[in-house]
Order: structure tokens, then C-alpha cells, then sequence
């Protein structure tokens, strides 16, 4: 199968690269981080999630995230929305696509939204008919589908029933989650294939952690089966704490790099973006995750 022309990159860093940071983090600078991607040339931003602070307390602020950010036309501003008060909240919020997420570990399932996989499904029923009688679209993630921190091994033909029950449901696109990143390309391409028999592969959007540092690796894997959407997280930021080890999704910036020595267009300023990451990391004061950003700037090639 040949290279897409064209990748869609959905930058989730400031909802999934966010959530995870102990110190507290300024709404103010949720928004910049937001408005830097999208001068950038992201398409599609994930820029919080309405859950439970309780839970997650660095998405308490995502209703005035919402509305501070500069909202640009043609761009994507979503939210993760887990339940029906989440959805609600969101809707209120002017949010226009949401996430909806399950796991195809069933341990995983357990261990992370305390339910079994199908009762997980079962919830979302609600949140997706409320989403489209609002005209809101809904996308669907799929965790630990090449691995899981408790079970270990998951079989692609789990990955292929959860996906299918979320598509039928109405998710209009299914993010694969490599959440521990253990995943290889071979398995990868195998999966991809299982997956494919039930949903369309321009539906599909692969989601990479660079735990054993095969994100990019994936990622070209991915693009020779014809998918050509993406997760990313600028600055490589994220992580997942209900995965013990696993490091953030793949850097925004190094996937940016790859897709343009193969001459597929993403729309996306890779100087900028650098920047953009640059100031999220002063502000977190961490060091950039990203293998390209930390070359640019180093060279001086990011402005």
C-alpha cells in the first residue's frame, strides 16, 4: 500500500500530556499552549477532559480553558468526556467533538475506570446518543492495544471487538492506544490488519507511546496499511499513571519530522511548533521530550 499525501495529527498534549503533572498549572497557560498549537498548524487539538477533579485534578479547569482559547476556523478543539455528566459539562462549554475511551484489557479496564470492558461500553451508549442529537461528533480510544501493564499479551481479535462495538455505537473515528508502548511494527501491521475487516482504515488513527522507543517505527508501520491519522503530544509530554513505567505518546515534533522526509503534507510550521513546546516546558520546568525539538534548539534552527 503507498504513503498517504496527506497526515492528520491530533495533538492530545494539553489534555493527555497535562493531566499527569503534580504542580499545579495556570489556565493561562493551558490557553497559550492551545493557541501556540494552533498557529502552529494543528488541526486537531485535544484540549482537556471533563472528569471528576477528584480524579484528574489538572482538568478542573477545562470549561474556562474552553472559553479563553483562541478558536481559529477549520481547526478541531475536542475534549475527553467519559461520562454523561462529562458530556453535559462539555456541551455547556460549546465543545463541539468529544472522546469517548475503553480498553481492550479487561485487567486494564478494572484497574482504570473500575469496570469490566463491556459495562464500560454500556456507559457510552448514553453520552453518544445525547452527542448526536446535538449535532457533537464523538471519537472513540482504544487502550492497551498492543500490551497491558497486568495481563500482558492482548489478542487483536479483543482489540477488533471493542473497536467494532464503538463504531457501530457511532464513534466516527477509533484511536488505537499503544498506552504502555511495548508494541513493534510487525505487530502493529498484524493488528491493523485484524482491526480492518471490521472498520474502514481511514477511520482508524494509531496512538503511540515511546516506552521501548518504537513510536516513529509504529507509526511508519501504520502509514504502510493506510492509516494516515495520528496521536502526538508536543514535547513528548504525557504519560499514563495507571501504566507504571510508560513514558509519554510519541513527540508532535518527531512525528512532524518523519512525515516531511517522506513528503506527506501535515499543514504543520515545525518551527512553531517547536517554540510551542519550548514554553510548555519552561513553564513545567522539565526537560523537552522531543528528539528534534531539543536538536533544533540546540542548532538555533527553531525560529
Amino acid at each position: 500500500m503507498s504513503l498517504p499525501n496527506t497526515v492528520r495529527l491530533v495533538d492530545v498534549g494539553p489534555r493527555d500530556g497535562l493531566q499527569n503533572e503534580s504542580q499545579p498549572i495556570d489556565v493561562a497557560d493551558k490557553v497559550r499552549l492551545v493557541d501556540d498549537l494552533s498557529a502552529a498548524g494543528l488541526s486537531h487539538i485535544e484540549v482537556g477532559s471533563f472528569v471528576s477533579p477528584k480524579w484528574v485534578p489538572q482538568m478542573a479547569g477545562s470549561a474556562q480553558v474552553f472559553a479563553a482559547i483562541q478558536r481559529r476556523s477549520g481547526v478541531s478543539y475536542s475534549a475527553l468526556t467519559p461520562n454523561m455528566q462529562g458530556l453535559e459539562a462539555a456541551l455547556e462549554a460549546g465543545v463541539r467533538e468529544v472522546a469517548v475511551f475503553a480498553a481492550a484489557s479487561e485487567a486494564f479496564s478494572q484497574r482504570n475506570i473500575n469496570c469490566s470492558i463491556a459495562e464500560s461500553i454500556e456507559r457510552f451508549a448514553p453520552v453518544l446518543e445525547t452527542a448526536q442529537q446535538a449535532g457533537v461528533r464523538v471519537r472513540g480510544y482504544i487502550s492497551c492495544v498492543l500490551g497491558c501493564p497486568y495481563q500482558g499479551e492482548v489478542s487483536s481479535e479483543q482489540v477488533a471487538i471493542v473497536a467494532r462495538e464503538l463504531y457501530a455505537m457511532g464513534c466516527f473515528e477509533i484511536s488505537l492506544g499503544d498506552t504502555i508502548g511495548t508494541g513493534t511494527p510487525g505487530k502493529t501491521r498484524a493488528l491493523i490488519e485484524q482491526v480492518a475487516t471490521h472498520i474502514p482504515r481511514e477511520q482508524l488513527a494509531g496512538h503511540f507511546h515511546d516506552t521501548y522507543g518504537q513510536a516513529l517505527a509504529n507509526i511508519y508501520a501504520s502509514l504502510l496499511e493506510g492509516v494516515s491519522v495520528f496521536d502526538s503530544s508536543v514535547a513528548g509530554l504525557g504519560g499514563c499513571p495507571y501504566a507504571k513505567g510508560a513514558t509519554g505518546n510519541v513527540a508532535t515534533e518527531d512525528v512532524v519530522y518523519l512525515l516531511q522526509g517522506l513528503n506527506i503534507n501535515t499543514g504543520i510550521d515545525l518551527p512553531l511548533l517547536v517554540q510551542a513546546g519550548a514554553r510548555i516546558n519552561g513553564v513545567l520546568g522539565r526537560e523537552n521530550g522531543s528528539r528534534v525539538a531539543r536538536a533544533m534548539l540546540s542548532a538555533g534552527t527553531h525560529t
